[in-house]
């Protein structure tokens, strides 16, 4: 029998009857010839009971012990579904991250993971069991719980899919697929059949909250094919792959867009003051991730960089420029709210030049300010005013056709 991963969403959990729907989803991927890992995220059962009493005994709750706070909903998350599941009849049993064999390392302030030792998992599968495992937890060298933070569960199901050499990875999600653009602003947004790995990558780094670039990343890595479906409605979602079936004349494949962005722009007296990587080296020490950056060296004329940041991050940065701004040589340091970036995405843009040219004619044509740039090989960002966000989506979504159907 082939063996699947399920990566379950939270509201699968919020009530009774939605575990059991979930049990039955589940159940039919046993009758059709399926063993069945299922991966689980947290709850928020507990959160209003037990777990504020932490703070209350101390202000700074260790690291080992804040983690494995975390950790109980995840694991009561786990053992609701099994038992739900030995009702219906089917064996099943529930597991923590040590008990499934995920072993975790920290690196940089993050907890990833290492390895699985997946001979348990195995062991539970010959014996005719469904696994289901808390996600986001696994224990390190010295036997310690640590949860792995955003994305966990998705990284969670690649890496078990991965371990037992899954066909696939069935992640189910409130929506029932992936989509040219996220609805809420683009209403003629439209399911994809299919789309690269590479192509998710660049939308979840682009803002689109479909499924978290750490798990598409190793998906990608050790080429898992992830299927992304509806938690309520059992329909066709969208495939994760690395190659997919391009419909005629299909460049451009989907529409991102991220609010809230700030253009940070330092100056120097002269060229040989400034230094690029003295400047992103010393945010990067803070922890403070830059994107888009564009440099002006025009004789003549004194030096300039800006370079966009996330709105969260303005108040550090602003703050590291300040203190380092000897070291750094720098004569003068300004910023621009209330923006916003738009971004196209699609493998086909790699082979068809002009994209770019096209993106901003139609820009230009819509009296859309372009404020800055960024292109690889598969997308284009624009960083354009926030209050022009929405409609810039959505005469970008019509300039590519993306409302048409596919063409099989």
């Amino acid at each position: 029998m082939e063996t699947i991963v399920v990566k379950v969403d939270s509201s699968s959990l919020l009530t009774p009857e939605r575990i059991d729907k979930l049990a039955e989803r589940i159940l039919k991927h046993r009758s059709n010839g399926k063993n069945t890992i299922v991966v689980v995220p947290s709850i928020e059962l507990l959160e209003g009971k037990l777990l504020p009493y932490s703070s209350i005994f101390t202000e700074r709750i260790a690291d080992r012990e804040s983690h494995a706070l975390k950790a109980i909903n995840t694991q009561v998350a786990s053992s609701l579904l099994a038992i739900l599941l030995e009702k219906k009849g089917c064996k099943a049993v529930s597991l923590s991250g040590w008990q499934a064999g995920i072993e975790v390392v920290k690196s940089n302030g993050n907890i990833l993971i290492e390895q699985i030792h997946h001979d348990f998992l195995l062991e539970r599968i010959h014996n005719g069991e469904i696994a289901i495992v808390a996600g986001s937890q696994g224990y390190d060298q010295y036997k310690d719980l640590w949860t792995l933070g955003e994305g966990g569960p998705e990284t969670t199901a690649i890496a078990i899919g991965t371990a037992l050499d899954a066909e696939y990875v069935e992640i189910l999600t409130e929506q029932d697929g992936i989509y040219t653009a996220e609805s809420s602003v683009v209403k003629e947004a439209r399911k994809l059949k299919e789309v690269t790995y590479d192509e998710m990558l660049e939308l979840a780094h682009l803002g689109s909250t479909f499924v978290h670039p750490r798990a598409v990343e190793l998906a990608k890595k050790y080429e898992m094919p992830i299927v992304v479906r509806s938690s309520t409605n059992d329909v066709e979602g969208t495939w994760i792959k690395g190659e997919v079936k391009m419909e005629k004349n299909r460049v451009v494949r989907g529409v991102a867009y991220e609010a809230d962005i700030i253009r940070l722009t330092v100056g120097f007296d002269s060229y040989e003051n400034s230094s690029l990587a003295n400047i992103f080296m010393t945010l990067s020490k803070f922890n403070i991730d830059v994107d888009i950056i564009v440099q002006a060296v025009i004789d003549g004329v004194k030096p300039t960089v800006s370079f966009s940041i996330a709105k969260e991050d303005f108040a550090e940065a602003i703050k590291v420029l300040e203190q380092n701004k000897a070291q750094l040589g720098f004569s003068f340091a300004d910023f621009e709210v209330g923006l916003a970036k738009v971004s196209i995405v699609g493998s086909g843009m790699v082979s068809n030049p002009g994209v770019a040219a096209q993106m901003f004619d139609r820009l230009r044509k819509e009296n859309i300010i372009v404020k800055m740039v960024s292109t690889s090989e598969i997308k284009v960002s624009v960083v354009v005013p926030q209050d022009e966000m929405v409609r810039a989506a959505n005469v970008l979504h019509d300039e590519f056709q993306l409302v048409e159907e596919y063409v099989n």
